[in-house]
C-alpha cells in the first residue's frame, strides 16, 4: 500500500552522529518536527535550529517551501536563519582577520538563501556591508566576498536601492575607475552598479556622473570575456536608462571613443568563443543603437519646412544636375514634376507627401540622401537606368526607398525593447559606423535587382517586396561577419534561387496530392511518429540545461533537467556552471515521477509567466516558457535557451505522457521525413526490374463459334 500523500521519507544529518530515517508528516508544524529531530540526538534549544537541504544550495527549509520536499531527499540539521545571521554579524565586525575573512565567505554563500537574507538585512546587515565597503580597508579577498554577500542580498528586492549612499557609489565606481584592480572585485563592482542603474531613476543620475564611458571601454580591451560582458552591460544599462534627450549625445561619445571598432577587434573577433551571455548583451546594444533611429521613423514631414524641402531638391539635383534649370516658374515647375516622376516618388507634384506616412517617417529621406551623396555613382545608376526605360518595367526609386526603409524597421524591430534571454546579434553591423545606412544601400540595390530579374512592373510592387524580404532574412540568417559577406549571400540568392527554395520548401504539400501518394503517406505517418517521438524522449533522457529566470547578472546560475533511462522520472538539480555534455543522475538532487505530472502548460499559461507578462522586454521569455503540472498542485517551470529545445522539452513531455506532439518542429520534421522516405520508396519502385513477357503461346481454334447479335 502506497504511503500517504502527505508522507514524505527523508534522511536528515548532524554533524557526528548517524542519520535519522524519518516519515515527514507535512500537516504537522516544522517546528514540531525539529523538535523531534533535536530530541533524538538529546539536543536542547530546538527553537535554535532549522532544516536546510544537504545538497544543491543548501537552503533553509521553511513552512511556505516545505511542499518541495520529495522522498528520499536528505537533509540536514542547522542553527536557524536568525542565529545564523547574529553570529555571522558579530564575526564579520570582530577584530581578528582571519575570522572576519571566513564569515564574509560564509556570508556571500549564505547571502542567495531568501531566508536567510531577510534575517540578515532585518539586523540592519546590508548597512554594515556598506560601511565595511565605505571604509576603504577591506582588499583582496576579503573585499570580494564582501560585495558578493551585499549584491546577492540586495538581489532579493528585500531593501530599495535608493537607500544607497552617494559615498557607498563613490567607492565602488573608484574600484571600476582604477587601472589595475583584481578581477573579482572588478566584476562585483560592475554588476552592482549595473543594478543600481537598472533598479533606481535617482542612482542612474549618480553613477552616470561617477563612471566615465572610457573607463568602460578600457575594460573591454582585456582578455577576460566576464569583464568585458560586465563591461557592455553597464554600458547598456546606462544606454536604456538615459533620458531621452541625453541617448543621442552618449551614442556620439560612445563614437568617439570607437566603441564599435573596440567590441569588433576586441570581442567578436577576439580569441574565445561568443559566450550566450556576452552574445545577449552585443544584442542588447545592437537593439539599443537602432532605436536612436525610432525618433526619425516616427517623424512625419512637414511639406511647408524649406529644410526638409531642400533635402528632395538635392537629391533632384544629384541625380540629374540641376544647375541648368529654366528660369521660367512655370518650365521650372513642370520640369521639377517630370524629375520627381524618374525619380520614382508616388507624388510627382509634391513628393514631401510620400514621406508623412510612419513608420518610416524621415527615416526613409535620410536613406536616400545617404545613398546619394556617400555612394552618388550607385545612386545615379539606378535612378537614371530606370528613368529612361518605356516598357513599364521601370523601378520607381522613391516608393522602394520608402518601403524599404519600413521593411528594414520591421526585420530589426527598430523602437522595440531587447527581449530578455535573446542572443540574436549581427556582427556586420559593428563593421561600421554607419552601419544601418551602409545596409540600407546593400538592400536597395537588391531590390532595384530583383525588380529586373522579375520583370516586374508597377503592378507587381507587393510581390518584389515580398521576395526582397525573404532574400534579406534568409541572408540575416546565416549571420555575414561583414557587409561584404552580405552581398555575397544575397548573390547568391537572386530570383531564381528563392524561386527553387520556395518550390523545394513546398514539395512535400504540393507534388504528392495523387490518391496511391496519399495513401502511401497516411500509411507512413504513424512508423515516421514514433521515430520523432524516440527522438525527443532520447534527448530527454540526455537531459538540457536551463537558465535560472531573473537572473541579470552574469554569476550565471543554472540548472539541469533530464529523464531517467526507464522513462519514469524527471530527475532536476541546480548547477554552479553550465556543464559540458551530460550531467550523471547522482548530482541531481530533485525528481518527479512521471505516474505525478498532470499536464504540460506553455507561455502565458505557466505560472511563472503570470507574474512577468506585464514587462514588456519578456516577449521573447514568454515563447519559450513552459512548466510542468505535477501533484499535488506543484509546477517545475522551464525557460528554454531557444526554440529548439522549446519544441524538443514540450513534444518530449507530451509523448511522455500520451500526447499529440503539436510543436512547429514537430510539423516540419514529419513533413520532411515522410516526404524522404516517400521518396526513397517511390525511387525504389522506378527501380525495379520488370521482367520481359515471354512469347504469345499459339492457341488451339476454338472448337464453338459464337454469333454476337447486335440488332
Amino acid at each position: 500500500m502506497p504511503p500517504p500523500a502527505d508522507i514524505v521519507k527523508v534522511a536528515i544529518e548532524w554533524p557526528g552522529a548517524n542519520a535519522q530515517l524519518i516519515e515527514m508528516d507535512q500537516k504537522r508544524p516544522l517546528s514540531s518536527i525539529i523538535r523531534e529531530v533535536c530530541d533524538g540526538w538529546s539536543l536542547s534549544g530546538s527553537e535554535q535550529f532549522a532544516l536546510r537541504y544537504a545538497d544543491g544550495p543548501q537552503l533553509y527549509i521553511t513552512e511556505q517551501s516545505r511542499g518541495d520536499i520529495k522522498n528520499g531527499t536528505i537533509l540536514r540539521l542547522a542553527i536557524s536563519p536568525a542565529r545564523a545571521a547574529r553570529q555571522l554579524l558579530e564575526r564579520i565586525q570582530s577584530h581578528g582577520i582571519d575570522a572576519r575573512l571566513e564569515a564574509l565567505k560564509e556570508l556571500a554563500k549564505l547571502s542567495a538563501d531568501p531566508t536567510f537574507a531577510t534575517e540578515f538585512i532585518n539586523m540592519e546587515g546590508i548597512g554594515t556591508l556598506a560601511r565595511l565597503v565605505e571604509s576603504g580597508t577591506h582588499f583582496g579577498e576579503m573585499l570580494a566576498f564582501t560585495l558578493t554577500a551585499f549584491l546577492e542580498l540586495m538581489d532579493h528586492g528585500i531593501v530599495s536601492w535608493d537607500l544607497i549612499s552617494l559615498s557607498f557609489i563613490k567607492q565602488i565606481a573608484g574600484y571600476v575607475n582604477q587601472p589595475m584592480v583584481d578581477v573579482s572585485i572588478l566584476q562585483r563592482s560592475l554588476a552592482i552598479l549595473e543594478s543600481m542603474v537598472l533598479n533606481s531613476h535617482s542612482l542612474y543620475h549618480r553613477v552616470a556622473q561617477e563612471i566615465t564611458v572610457g573607463q568602460l571601454i578600457g575594460h573591454l580591451q582585456v582578455s577576460n570575456q566576464e569583464i568585458q560582458t560586465y563591461a557592455i552591460a553597464l554600458i547598456n544599462a546606462l544606454f536604456l536608462k538615459a533620458p531621452e534627450d541625453r541617448r543621442q549625445e552618449m551614442a556620439s561619445t560612445l563614437a568617439q571613443k570607437h566603441l564599435r571598432s573596440i567590441i569588433l577587434n576586441h570581442v567578436i573577433r577576439g580569441n574565445r568563443p561568443i559566450k550566450a551571455e556576452m552574445a545577449h548583451q552585443l544584442y542588447v546594444l545592437q537593439v539599443l543603437t537602432f532605436n536612436l533611429l525610432e525618433e526619425r521613423m516616427m517623424t512625419k514631414m512637414d511639406p511647408n519646412d524649406q529644410a526638409q524641402r531642400d533635402i528632395i531638391f538635392e537629391l533632384r539635383r544629384i541625380a540629374f544636375d540641376g544647375e541648368n534649370d529654366p528660369t521660367g516658374t512655370e518650365k521650372r515647375k513642370a520640369m521639377y514634376t517630370k524629375d520627381y516622376k524618374m525619380l520614382g516618388f508616388t507624388n510627382h507634384v509634391n513628393p514631401a507627401m510620400d514621406f508623412t506616412q510612419t513608420p518610416p517617417g524621415m527615416l526613409a529621406l535620410d536613406n536616400m540622401l545617404y545613398l546619394a551623396k556617400v555612394h552618388q555613382d550607385t545612386y545615379i545608376r539606378i535612378v537614371l537606368e530606370n528613368s529612361s526605360r518605356e516598357d513599364k518595367h521601370e523601378c520607381p526609386f522613391g516608393r522602394c526607398a520608402i518601403e524599404l526603409t519600413r521593411m528594414l524597421c520591421e526585420i530589426l524591430q527598430v523602437g522595440e525593447l531587447p527581449n530578455e534571454g535573446c542572443n540574436d546579434y549581427h556582427p556586420m553591423f559593428f563593421t561600421h559606423d554607419r552601419a544601418w545606412e551602409e545596409f540600407f544601400c546593400v538592400c536597395i540595390q537588391l531590390l532595384n535587382k530583383t525588380w529586373k530579374e522579375m520583370r516586374a512592373t508597377a503592378e507587381d510592387f507587393n510581390k518584389v517586396m515580398q521576395v526582397v524580404r525573404e532574400q534579406i532574412t534568409r541572408a540575416l540568417a546565416m549571420k555575414p561577419s561583414s557587409l561584404d559577406q552580405l552581398k555575397n549571400k544575397l548573390r547568391g540568392l537572386n530570383y531564381s534561387e528563392i524561386l527553387r527554395l520556395r518550390q523545394s520548401e513546398r514539395m512535400s504539400q504540393d507534388d504528392f496530392q495523387s490518391p496511391p501518394i496519399i495513401e502511401l503517406r497516411e500509411r507512413i505517418q504513424p512508423e515516421i511518429l514514433e521515430l520523432i517521438k524516440q527522438q525527443r524522449l532520447n534527448r530527454l533522457c540526455e537531459g538540457s540545461c536551463f537558465r535560472k529566470l531573473g537572473n541579470r547578472r552574469r554569476q550565471e546560475k543554472f540548472w539541469f533537467c533530464r529523464l531517467s533511462l526507464n522513462h519514469k522520472v524527471l530527475h532536476y538539480g541546480d548547477l554552479d556552471e553550465s556543464p559540458q555534455g551530460e550531467v550523471p543522475f547522482e548530482l541531481l538532487s530533485d525528481k518527479i515521477p512521471v505516474s505525478d505530472i498532470k499536464s504540460v502548460v506553455t507561455g502565458k499559461d505557466c505560472p511563472h509567466m503570470k507574474e512577468k507578462s506585464a514587462l514588456k522586454q519578456n516577449k521573447e521569455v514568454l515563447e519559450l516558457a513552459f512548466s510542468v503540472l505535477y501533484d499535488p498542485d506543484e509546477t517545475l517551470n522551464f525557460v528554454a535557451p531557444n526554440k529548439y529545445e522549446y519544441c524538443i522539452w514540450t513534444d518530449g513531455l507530451c509523448a511522455l505522457l500520451g500526447r499529440e506532439m503539436g510543436s512547429d518542429l514537430t510539423r516540419s520534421d514529419l513533413d520532411t521525413l515522410i516526404s524522404m522516405e516517400m521518396k526513397l520508396r517511390l525511387l525504389d519502385l522506378e527501380n525495379i526490374t520488370i521482367p520481359e513477357a515471354p512469347p504469345p503461346v499459339p492457341k488451339e481454334p476454338s472448337s464453338y463459334n459464337f454469333t454476337y447479335n447486335y440488332s
